[in-house]
């Protein structure tokens, strides 16, 4: 036997209590739909069902019907998430199984690399997507080396080695081509780690998610206070949101690792080296509430998501 469960919100995130949910099954002999009413907490179940395919449609007065459908597997407890009824708009039919988690998170990425801010810098790391898929390991793999090796990236890699050129900032690499190409694979290499351990290598290692979840709804103090928390938090792949150890133990990987490159006489010592991450982190809030509140208005022909996604 099998089990589904879900969560019934509104568009702007409130849990809604009392909201009808109708449980159909698929094939011959499936007898007649099974029905049940969101708690205090949003929460519907259903247990005891045989496996096969479902179909669930959600309704409550003054929103649009929504229907998920899926198919249920011996012994398997189907996660129906939360399920966003909209208060105005074309009712979202959206099929789901578990075997097309993967293909779904695939389009989703697909559609998050497509991202530039002023159409120009990559925002791949930023899901606008409200019912994200968790990435596979080889996914965030993907996103990591993708970031690493977009034109742009190196385009502003070679500015920062230029300007850092231009002051003799790291003396100790010299002038001319050959001081230039090291500061300019210092930079690149301070990057691709930062990049590659904290967002690919340690997600995958604590099973933790890399993207920031655009939140958009809410008032303006929740929005700025969740932006600012996920400098420590991330969702892990499980979708519940933890203690952030990729981001933070990343960046004292990757300043650890500079070391190695930089002039002796910049090194900067286990000491500041956590004093640096602790900075990073910081700055990680300083960056969110940007793409809380004004990153996506400088992100044109932003693509859009699918409201319908079928096998």
């Amino acid at each position: 036997m099998a089990s589904l469960h879900g969560v019934v919100t509104s568009t702007e995130g409130a849990v809604y209590e009392g909201a009808s949910v109708v449980l159909e099954r698929g094939g011959s002999g499936a007898g007649p739909a099974a029905t049940a009413q969101t708690d205090s907490n949003g929460a519907f179940s259903f247990a005891n069902l045989p496996p096969g395919a479902f179909r669930l449609t959600v309704s409550a007065q003054g929103f649009q019907t929504k229907s998920i459908s899926g198919v249920l597997h011996a012994g398997e407890d189907f996660d129906a998430q939360t399920i966003s009824l909209p208060v105005a708009g074309a009712t979202n039919e959206v099929h789901v199984s578990s075997e097309s988690q993967v293909e779904i998170a695939q389009e989703q990425l697909n559609l998050e690399e497509k991202q530039r801010v002023l159409g120009v810098f990559p925002n791949y790391y930023v899901s606008y997507e409200p019912h994200p898929e968790p990435l596979t390991t080889r996914q965030k793999y993907q996103l990591a080396w993708r970031t690493s090796i977009d034109p742009v990236t190196w385009l502003m890699t070679g500015t920062i080695a230029g300007g850092e050129q231009a002051g003799n900032t790291f003396a100790g690499y010299g002038q001319g081509a050959q001081g230039y190409g090291k500061r300019f694979g210092a930079n690149y290499a301070d990057g691709f780690t930062d990049t590659m351990i904290g967002g690919a290598i340690l997600p995958s290692l604590f099973r933790q998610d890399p993207r920031y979840f655009y939140k958009g709804t809410g008032s303006l103090a929740s929005r700025a206070m969740y932006a600012i928390a996920n400098s420590v938090i991330c969702k892990g792949d499980n979708g519940r949101w933890q203690a952030n150890y990729s981001a933070i133990l990343g960046g004292i990987a990757a300043g650890g690792i500079s070391d190695l490159y930089y002039p002796a006489s910049n090194r900067s010592g286990v000491q500041v080296t956590f004093t640096n991450a602790l900075i990073g982190t910081a700055e990680g809030a300083v960056q969110n509430l940007f793409q809380e509140f004004i990153v996506r208005r400088l992100t044109p022909r932003l693509p859009r998501y699918p409201s319908t996604i079928t096998q």
